[in-house]
């Protein structure tokens, strides 16, 4: 049976732009609002599972409070670990590490920053958690917060990217993206 996922990326942080990864910062009150706008008028859904990290944590347990479901934190939806590129911005990283930077952005599954989680193992733990999604709730509607990276890859599983278009893919802070899950596994996204 399938699942209908709706995918909610996290808003504005305070520590700004970049490859945030691991790092745990907190939202602002314009992350706030944008998560806020972004769920308004939409669902219902039958719960919501969350990353762990506060960006996301936070707000699914404010709307799961407000909307009366369960909340399920899930561990493998948080984001790529960056490594040594951890809370640094694309344009730092220009200035410092431009050809690897360009060789990331160019084949995210080929090249791996500096002690970073390698793009091939990141994708095969977010999808075994969507694969978990699917067969404990299947037939339900459920909300993923989540972060910008995990939205990528599912939507270019989803779309049918080559893999060297992943990072190709815009996601903005507080973007709201619906997905099927069928039973096979077979992402699609959803109207």
């Amino acid at each position: 049976m399938r699942v209908h996922l709706d995918l909610l990326r996290h808003g504005e942080t305070e520590l700004g732009g970049g490859l945030r990864g691991s790092l745990d910062d907190a939202l602002t009150a314009q992350g706030w609002a944008q998560m806020r706008a972004a769920v308004k008028g939409q669902g219902p859904w039958q719960r919501i599972v969350s990353s762990p990290l506060q960006r996301c944590g936070l707000f699914a347990r404010e709307l799961a409070q407000q909307l009366g479901v369960p909340l399920t934190f899930e561990k493998d939806l948080q984001e790529l670990h960056f490594g040594e590129w951890e809370g640094r911005t694309a344009a730092a990283l220009m200035e410092t590490d431009a050809e690897a930077l360009g060789q990331f952005w160019s084949d995210p599954y080929a090249f791996t920053p500096p002690g970073a989680e390698p793009v091939t193992a990141f994708s095969t733990r977010v999808l075994t958690a969507i694969g978990r999604l699917q067969q404990r709730y299947g037939g339900e509607r459920v909300l993923v917060v989540c972060h910008g990276g995990v939205m990528k890859l599912l939507l270019a599983q989803a779309r049918g990217l080559p893999r060297e278009q992943l990072l190709q893919v815009p996601v903005v802070n507080g973007a709201l993206f619906s997905l099927q899950v069928q039973a096979d596994g077979v992402l699609s996204e959803a109207g």
